[in-house]
């Protein structure tokens, strides 16, 4: 597909394989102010296993809240969701426990899990290892950079036992340079675990940096999706990721204005 390709339509997207994250007909509602907000309306998401999914939005068009429910955190109104496999949210803020090292955070979740205590070290530090912090397994938040940090969530996510990772715009208080070393090793580490990945964000660049599939979101609604071919491995600061990242903000865009705020 060219960067000028027609759009595909939602209805028309084949999923052929069994998908490992399904909404189906999922809408949230809240009262607010003495009036009801309609956070999501009629959403319908499948996501096959193994498949990086990025999900872009403006402020307030309910990717959180759709995170959110996907994550158990909030029930939907109505619609159902199912999961198969065990789910890990991975938020902006990498919300480490600042009085432990990096090795404990990750033991801290594998213990939740039920993991014996011996084999906690052990396990922690080959998640680490995963994601190539192995030198920093004893160091404290507050002595990682912001990139480290998150690199520690990622395998707390892996610590527990996660098979559909979900990310809350996890790069987006990064500087440049340090976001892009990140898309390379979100990309690796996805591949190697055979995560299935649901991010959202509001950088089209990185969605389409990172994602097989992007989905646009306006006013609680998906208004268009499509299949990311291009041929990896990807740069930020290609040709390809600005041509089709231009071409998806102008979609959305226009989406946008066609539906009230």
């Amino acid at each position: 597909m060219s960067a000028t390709a027609a759009p595909v339509p939602v209805a028309r997207i084949a999923h052929r394989d069994p998908a490992t994250l399904s909404l189906a007909g999922v809408s949230k509602s809240f009262a607010s102010g003495g009036r009801t907000v309609r956070a999501l309306v009629d959403v319908d998401v499948r996501v096959r296993a193994g498949e990086f999914v990025s999900v872009v939005g403006a402020s307030g068009c309910g990717k959180s809240t759709l995170l959110s429910i996907v994550a158990g955190l909030q029930a939907p109104t109505t619609g159902s969701v199912q999961a198969a496999g065990r789910v890990a949210l991975m938020f902006q803020d990498a919300t480490l426990l600042p009085w432990l090292t990096a090795r404990a955070n990750v033991e801290l979740a594998l213990k939740l899990r039920g993991v014996a205590r011996r084999q906690r070290a052990v396990r922690a530090r080959e998640l680490l290892d995963v994601v190539r912090l192995d030198g920093a397994a004893e160091l404290r938040p507050h002595e990682l950079s912001g990139g480290m940090r998150q690199r520690v969530a990622l395998a707390r996510c892996l610590a527990q036992d996660a098979s559909i990772v979900l990310m809350d715009e996890p790069l987006a208080a990064l500087d440049a340079m340090t976001r892009d070393h990140l898309h390379d090793e979100i990309e690796r580490v996805a591949r190697e675990q055979r995560l299935t990945v649901l991010l959202v964000t509001h950088n089209m660049r990185e969605a389409v940096r990172l994602a097989d599939r992007v989905i646009l979101m306006s006013a609680g609604r998906i208004v268009h999706e499509q299949v990311v071919d291009l041929p990896r491995p990807r740069h930020m600061d290609s040709t390809e990721i600005a041509t089709r990242a231009a071409d998806l903000t102008a979609r959305l865009r226009a989406a946008s204005a066609r539906r009230p705020a």
